[in-house]
């Protein structure tokens, strides 16, 4: 089964066509560098076989075993999952998909699942990069579709928090907070098709580079059901008592419960914004603005610090020198003083101020860069149907250790490009920043071998990954750990860490169901 309702990114009128990729195919040649090939045409549908698994009578009305709903449900959006839609090589599908409408419903899931022996996997809006929805090697799963369980429950306009059900996605959170004056201010690069409960089960990050960014800053309390029986934390804007029973949650991928419900902080929104735009000589001195902006206890709501290579891709910048994008915001009071200083802090560093927004407009240069952002999954399609190899991986690393990660990690991806693809580049920008150190997030552009892309990425990946834990950095910064990233988790994690993740594993899913793969097993 292929098509585009199973690996596109978006609708089907967003489906590329041959004519928009051969249209397309001189502008990328000439932009990336890398030779195109001719536009794929993706593989026809093929026969699924069907699963094995079959739902009690009880909750017969909750399941679906559609051959396109169980191929959808059974890969994510990264490049290797984009590769195997495109040409219909789907394997580990999930045997049903199971819709449950109320929380009693995810609890009678799991009974179920746990006197089958099925593995459960839960799913948001599938937009997972690292295999964290896909049921690799799991026989029989099932994809727990938290979609109806989704929408505004309550709002506490005293403290300022709401609760959102886990199903609940992006925009329709935004739409429901509007007529109370409130906002999350949370927006991924996945936000139209990520949820509620998808960021807190992956410790997803906003675009916003500073303050509140993390999905750990939101989060007030966390409900989740287990095999074990439900587990919600008392709402509290902070507390000693203890390890936290919200942090355990945050990350655990859905393999110590299944997440439905979140008290998240909103705040209203934002009364007074700044855009600013600078040409710095190169990355390393861009950098170093950076780290002496936040540093200085100025907290910019955007960061992007983008390298020569990126910032002319994503026609940022195109003369050579790398781009910073800077934003600042305030709720109830200018932001002239911070504006000032920064503006004067970027001069001292060597950065040449291009534009500067001015009501109502964010300016052009940053205004491309906010559209190149937003469009970038839809246009990955395009590429990789012209024959390119491209992904992204990202990392977190402290300012001592900045230069050598980000110089070591773009050279050896580079020669493995080279030994790999015969070629290509590596691009990389600051996405979130911090007074002790920031997250370069790399992007690869290369030609690809048709028929091989999976293999060809799996080993510039390790590669990258290597090198990553090797100079410091994190295996990933917000992208979750998934199936892809175990075996550098595994490395990074204290094994005495790992020990007492087993212990809570075993009291909270003794039988295993739960994701298995993730994070453990």
């Amino acid at each position: 089964m292929s098509g585009y309702a199973v690996w596109g990114w978006g609708g089907p009128t967003d489906e590329p066509t041959t004519q928009s990729l051969t249209e397309l195919a001189p502008l990328i040649a000439a932009t990336t560098g890398v030779a195109v090939q001719p536009p794929e045409v993706p593989a026809p549908d093929q026969q699924l076989d069907g699963g094995q698994r079959r739902l009690p009578a009880s909750l017969s009305r909750l399941g679906s075993e559609d051959p396109v709903d169980r191929a959808r449900h059974g890969i994510g959006r990264a490049y290797r999952d984009l590769i195997r839609g495109i040409r219909g090589e789907l394997t580990d599908l999930p045997d049903l998909v199971v819709r449950p409408e109320t929380e009693q419903d995810v609890t009678d899931v799991l009974d179920w699942a746990v006197g089958e022996g099925a593995p459960v996997v839960p799913f948001g809006g599938g937009s997972s990069v690292t295999g964290g929805v896909e049921p690799r090697g799991l026989e029989g799963a099932i994809s727990l579709d938290l979609s109806r369980l989704s929408g505004l429950v309550e709002v506490d306009a005293t403290s300022r928090a709401v609760r959102l059900r886990a199903g609940t996605f992006g925009p329709d959170v935004e739409t429901a907070l509007k007529p109370h004056g409130l906002t999350l201010r949370f927006y991924p690069q996945s936000f139209e098709r990520s949820t509620v409960g998808g960021w807190v089960a992956t410790r997803a990050a906003g675009h916003f580079s500073t303050r509140l960014t993390h999905i750990d800053d939101l989060v007030e309390s966390i409900r989740a059901v287990t095999p074990a029986g439900p587990w919600e934390s008392r709402r509290l804007p902070g507390s000693g008592a203890g390890p936290s029973p919200d942090r355990l949650l945050l990350g655990s991928e859905g393999s110590l419960g299944v997440i439905t419900e979140a008290w998240l902080r909103a705040q209203p929104r934002p009364a007074y914004r700044w855009t600013g735009t600078f040409a710095a000589p190169d990355f390393t001195t861009g950098a170093q603005a950076v780290r002496a902006i936040v540093q200085s206890g100025v907290a910019p709501a955007t960061s992007r610090l983008i390298d020569p290579v990126e910032a002319a891709l994503s026609g940022t910048l195109t003369t050579g020198e790398a781009a910073l994008v800077l934003g600042l915001e305030s709720l109830a009071v200018g932001v002239t003083a911070d504006l000032s200083f920064t503006k004067a802090l970027c001069t001292d560093h060597g950065l040449q101020l291009l534009e500067e927004s001015t009501p109502g407009d964010r300016g052009e240069a940053a205004s491309t860069w906010r559209s190149t952002f937003l469009r970038a999954p839809y246009l990955r399609e395009s590429l990789v149907l012209l024959g390119i190899l491209v992904e992204t991986f990202e990392t977190a690393v402290t300012w001592d250790r900045f230069d050598e990660l980000v110089s070591t990690v773009t050279e050896e991806v580079t020669v493995a490009l080279r030994e790999i693809c015969g070629g290509g580049s590596v691009g990389c920008r600051l996405t979130h920043v911090y007074p002790d150190g920031a997250a370069p997030y790399f992007t690869v552009i290369a030609p690809a071998r048709r028929g091989s892309e999976v293999a060809q990425w799996d080993d510039v990946k390790a590669a990258a990954s290597e090198a990553l834990l090797r100079c410091g950095g994190t295996i990933t910064h917000h992208h979750a750990v998934g199936r892809d990233h175990r075996p550098w988790y595994d490395q990074q994690r204290p094994s005495t860490f790992a020990l007492a993740l087993h212990g809570a594993k075993q009291a909270v899913d003794p039988s295993g169901v739960l994701n298995p793969g993730i994070l453990l097993g």
